[in-house]
């Protein structure tokens, strides 16, 4: 029997994927690329609470959500119980559907201060610091973690449980530990053990090294999880939704995209970085994500030299309708 999935009062289809939050990577620009390809409920880059309460303009600047982009979540991270209370409060008035809380982060910078997964080493703290967030908002709050600190220390059953008992309305697990960083493999089977406890009965969705159809598929009935939230596989391949989709329901795979669709990709990603970031940051934020975008495709390497260091907005449109006519019109191995 198929049944929707509800995070408080927002609907969600019957399995839905989710797109990871991501530095650098989840704003606007790239969010409405994902959800034109079928993503169901997307998160924005991290915000520190600190940087919320002290008004910086980098993290304001991340609240800003899109109608289309909705159901989205505005993903918070921080260790102090003021700040976090604040932030809520604050993120509120952004009208998001849905608040998260980011207890996975590994990078050092946010360990050492104790937030992101710095947090595993002190579950109790967690526990309390959630339940303070939870009490702060009318939003429905989520959670995003890892497994545990380490190998030694993972309670994510407990914690999973725990979370629950003081209001959260779903849990995003990525399947590694801190100290495995994006190393090594996920290890699904912890997820698992979540979802065959009786006691839980928030949504669970896994996150991990999903980055074909089949491995959606085959992980979803494995290990029975709500729903697959993804994250690197996406980087300039916004495609990755549909096809799992499409695969879903027909077990069949679809043809990747076109060189001209990626073009027409990164033309519109472009478009929409100048438009909200404004020219220089537009163009210089957009460079990590061209060799993702032509990934695969034979001799790019040139012209991604040019893509990489052209300022010009207009000079980079020309680049890419350069490469598509190539590519459309020549024997692209010999030519590109």
């Amino acid at each position: 029997m198929s049944h929707k999935i509800k995070i408080g009062t927002v609907q969600l289809p019957e399995f839905p994927l989710i797109l990871a939050p991501m530095e650098d990577v989840s704003d606007p620009p790239f969010r409405a690329l994902c959800k034109q390809n079928g993503c169901d409920l997307m998160y924005t880059e991290f915000i520190s609470v600190e940087g919320l309460i002290r008004d910086a303009e980098k993290s304001v600047k991340k609240l800003d959500i899109n109608n289309e982009e909705r159901p989205i979540g505005i993903q918070i991270f921080g260790a102090e119980y003021a700040s976090m209370m604040k932030a809520a409060e604050i993120i509120e008035e952004a009208q998001p559907d849905i608040l998260d809380i980011n207890y996975g982060c590994p990078v050092q910078k946010v360990v050492c201060k104790l937030a992101g997964a710095g947090i595993l080493k002190d579950v109790d703290k967690m526990v309390s610091l959630t339940e303070a967030v939870v009490k702060s908002t009318s939003l429905p709050v989520t959670v995003k973690t890892r497994l545990g600190w380490d190998e030694s220390s993972i309670r994510i059953v407990e914690v999973a449980e725990r979370l629950q008992d003081i209001g959260i309305k779903a849990l995003s697990i990525h399947a590694r530990t801190r100290s495995q960083m994006y190393k090594g493999h996920s290890d699904w089977s912890w997820i698992a053990k979540v979802k065959e406890n009786p006691r839980i009965k928030i949504p669970i969705f896994g996150n991990g090294d999903i980055d074909t159809p089949q491995k959606a598929l085959e992980y979803k009935n494995k290990y029975g999880v709500d729903g697959i939230m993804i994250g690197r596989a996406s980087i300039g391949y916004p495609w990755i939704f549909r096809e799992i989709k499409h695969y879903f329901e027909t077990g069949n795979t679809i043809d990747p995209p076109t060189f001209e669709e990626r073009i027409l990709a990164v033309q519109q990603h472009l478009t929409n970085s100048i438009e909200w970031k404004g020219e220089k940051l537009g163009v210089l934020e957009m460079r990590r994500h061209y060799t993702n975008y032509f990934k695969g495709f034979p001799g790019v390497k040139d012209f991604r030299t040019k893509l990489v260091t052209e300022m010009e907005p207009s000079t980079i449109y020309s680049i890419l309708n350069e490469m598509n006519y190539i590519y459309q019109h020549q024997n692209a191995e010999v030519v590109l």
